[in-house]
């Protein structure tokens, strides 16, 4: 269980990384560049990625 927690955080955290970047128009090449809610998206799947790893972790 722990390993497959730690697989999906850091997943998290990699696609989140992905949405908030292309979300403030750091990363072209997407319909989410330049749209602000994408990288909310991306700051709160980033945020559970790590709180996933961190439960993983206890």
């Amino acid at each position: 269980m722990k390993r497959a927690l730690n697989i999906l955080g850091i997943l998290l955290i990699l696609i989140g990384g992905v949405f908030f970047l292309q979300g403030i128009n750091i990363l072209p090449g997407s319909f989410m560049t330049g749209e602000i809610e994408w990288a909310v998206y991306g700051a709160l799947a980033a945020a559970l990625g790590f709180v996933l790893i961190g439960r993983a972790r206890r």
